[in-house]
């Protein structure tokens, strides 16, 4: 009795799913990482900003001595804290988040987020043009890795749980939720399901909560009311969207020049690159462009306002390319958003000044040429061109805008893709010995799918409810091996030589269903599914029907594993002869 009653209560387990899961569990957790994350970043932009105020004082314009010295020892600073302590922290934080998805399945030291929120801090408040972001992103990432080991997360869950962190340290910084969400899924996970989706979104939104609660709800930037924008202006925009592709690839191009030029050099020249890169930016600095030093929002404020001549909008991104590649290069840890919007916005204002001069029937503010001037640089340079247009819509508020972001940020990504093929962040992961996967690649690779591969049908196609006989008397005319069935439960493959046994035993008249094997049912395939779907199917049986959508016994013809095999050769034959 007691063995039945144990019995019993296994089956009811094993029927009944549990009410909280793993799932659930990583959906609170991403709430939580969200809150967490939240906070870490709020107390890192105080830092920075805190790190600031302590270097430069109070006043609005610093002193020369002051613009040249505070860089270049906060260089000296940090140059020794990274290289000695934290040498996990260089860079900007994207690509070493990616590397913890794809290497270290989720691993990202705590160690790291401390270096992180240490040095960077120190070197955006100091006057290095970095950005907040991009560390935020890192922080944000290593926080989650620590509490998914903590809870001893499956190893799925775990790899996972880093960018869910990721989104939260982003959005908490970005002031973006829905950008940040898509950022991180465009350009760190790579590929969309609902359990990621749902959890970088509570992940991103409980993180803006945390942040407006201390730091305020105000966007990040004053955005100026945007004007109607007439149609034969988008020519203007366009003219924008070239501008921004060209000024990206020389941004891409400085980076990517200088930055293995300067790793190669010996060590010691590494506790000095950062300094000297700090007294460059100064001396920019004290020759009148102090708006390039640090993260730069004020300056980006205004300019959407205005209170720039474009010649000076236009000389401003030209020194903050050159003072964010001095940064970067250097192994000063920092971000590339808060640059990238900065050059942006100083190259719209710039160009959309310009045009107005030029063309006095241009009517748009300069605001608004410098607002989708942001999203111009984000498109092409950084290369997600989803984020860089929800970013302009989420920041602005404005949904009038979206056309001339469209033909602006499609411009600068096609053409900065023809000019640079590889992305930036592929760049730096390839310079760093590291094969990340490329999301421009993923995104841009052809789906191959069942049609691609299936061959017209060349097997005798039955219902169940024939006989064998006739199925015997279908193989006369066919150079098949078998016979295709079909019925209520799906597929079957006889073969020639099991309809003959039949026969020897004397069961002709009765159904092929009757000596199908018990467990040979299969399912049937649609053109239009992805090849790994055949895949999956193709290692249970020989031969796969595709059928047609409309009509589940109308067969369109067939597939086999040597079928798919001959479609990649195909294909690398295809791929050779092209190169």
């Amino acid at each position: 009795m007691s063995e039945t009653r144990a019995e019993l209560t296994g089956e009811r387990r094993s029927r009944y799913r549990p009410a909280f899961t793993e799932e659930h569990l990583f959906l609170f957790l991403a709430i939580f990482i969200g809150i967490v994350g939240g906070l870490a970043v709020v107390a890192f932009r105080l830092a920075i900003e805190g790190t600031s105020l302590l270097l430069f004082g109070p006043a609005l314009h610093p002193s020369t001595l002051r613009l040249l010295l505070v860089p270049t020892a906060v260089g000296l600073v940090v140059a020794a804290v990274v290289l000695l302590f934290f040498p996990r922290v260089r860079g900007s934080g994207v690509n070493q988040t990616k590397s913890a998805l794809y290497i270290y399945d989720g691993f990202i030291p705590f160690r790291t987020a401390l270096g992180k929120f240490l040095t960077a801090s120190a070197a955006i408040g100091g006057g290095h043009s970095l950005g907040p972001e991009d560390p935020s992103l890192q922080i944000g990432a290593a926080i989650a890795s620590v509490v998914g080991r903590k809870l001893r997360l499956s190893r799925e869950k775990l790899r996972l749980i880093a960018p869910i962190g990721a989104t939260a340290g982003l959005a908490a910084a970005f002031n973006a939720p829905i950008s940040a969400v898509l950022f991180v899924i465009e350009e760190v996970v790579g590929r969309w399901s609902a359990g990621i989706f749902g959890a970088t979104v509570l992940a991103s939104v409980s993180a803006v909560v945390v942040a407006r609660w201390f730091l305020g709800s105000e966007p990040l930037f004053r955005i100026p009311p945007v004007e109607f924008i007439r149609p034969n202006e988008l020519l203007a925009y366009a003219v924008l969207g070239i501008v921004g592709a060209f000024a990206s690839v020389v941004f891409a191009r400085g980076i990517t020049l200088l930055r293995p030029r300067l790793k190669a050099l010996p060590r010691w020249t590494q506790f000095l690159q950062p300094a000297i890169a700090g007294l460059l930016i100064g001396i920019i600095g004290a020759a009148g462009a102090p708006q390039v030093m640090g993260a730069g929002y004020d300056a980006i404020d205004q300019a959407m306002h205005g209170q720039f001549t474009w010649q000076f909008l236009a000389v401003l991104a030209a020194l903050k390319i050159l003072a964010t590649v001095l940064s970067f290069t250097s192994g000063t840890p920092g971000g590339m958003f808060a640059p990238t919007l900065f050059i942006g916005a100083m190259l719209g204002g710039a160009v959309g000044g310009a045009e107005q001069a030029l063309f006095s029937h241009l009517t748009g503010s300069v605001g608004t040429y410098a607002l989708v001037g942001m999203g111009v640089l984000f498109a092409a340079f950084l290369r997600a061109p989803m984020t860089s247009v929800f970013m302009v819509l989420e920041v602005s508020g404005n949904y009038s805008i979206i056309l001339p972001v469209l033909v602006a940020n499609t411009l600068a990504y096609l053409i900065s893709r023809s000019l640079d093929p590889v992305p930036i962040f592929d760049l730096l992961s390839r310079q760093d010995g590291l094969e990340l996967p490329s999301m421009e690649e993923q995104r841009e690779a052809a789906i191959w799918r069942v049609e691609d591969a299936m061959r017209p049908l060349d097997v005798p196609v039955l219902a169940e409810s024939e006989s064998v006989a006739s199925a015997l008397r279908a193989l006369e005319h066919s150079a098949a091996g078998m016979v295709l069935t079909y019925g209520p439960e799906g597929w079957t493959t006889i073969s020639i030589a099991a309809l003959e046994h039949a026969r020897r035993a004397e069961r002709e008249q009765e159904t092929v269903a009757a000596i199908a094997p018990a467990t040979g049912k299969i399912s049937a395939l649609y053109p239009d599914q992805p090849i790994g779907a055949a895949l999956k199917t193709l290692a249970a049986a020989p031969v796969v029907p595709v059928i047609h959508r409309a009509d589940s016994h109308q067969v369109v013809g067939m597939v086999s594993l040597q079928d798919v095999l001959d479609m990649y050769r195909r294909l690398q034959n295809v791929n050779g002869d092209r190169h």
